[in-house]
């Protein structure tokens, strides 16, 4: 059981990375192209840009758990990984797919670093948006 907690906080410390590093890069390019823009379409075109980057982030870090399963044994084949991982991740939980009994609690721990990863994208598109307001508040005023 501690070689699956090590592997899974393992896991989890290299999706808190990829997130780390993914937020930050979005947010040096907002500073570069000089933050938020003004008008719906501007703003608009921003905010699904954030989602796709995002979104993107949170494939890679289900990419990573499934390359582990598959690389460990656990799943018989990456596109049965990817599939079990995207449904874990997410805490969609369907149960069509599970993990052999010695590597159950990876699955626990991959939900709740799915979690922990969706929170702080929201966070992360909600700070966005908040400024954008603040933004738009400021100019009307």
């Amino acid at each position: 059981m501690l070689t699956r907690l090590l592997f899974g906080f393992s896991m989890m410390a290299i999706c808190v990375m990829i997130h780390a590093g993914g937020l930050a890069w979005a947010l040096r390019w907002l500073r570069r192209h000089g933050g938020l823009p003004a008008g719906f379409w501007p703003g608009t075109r921003l905010f699904v840009g954030i989602a796709v980057w995002v979104v993107s982030l949170h494939l890679l870090e289900i990419s990573v758990w499934a390359a582990a399963f598959t690389w460990n044994g656990a799943m018989p084949d990456m596109t049965s990984a990817l599939y079990f991982s995207a449904v874990t991740y997410t805490t969609t939980g369907y149960g069509d797919l599970v993990l052999p009994q010695a590597y159950r609690l990876d699955g626990g721990i991959e939900a709740l670093t799915g979690i922990l990863m969706c929170g702080w994208s929201t966070g992360f598109f909600f700070a966005i948006v908040n400024r954008f307001y603040e933004a738009s508040v400021t100019t009307r005023t």
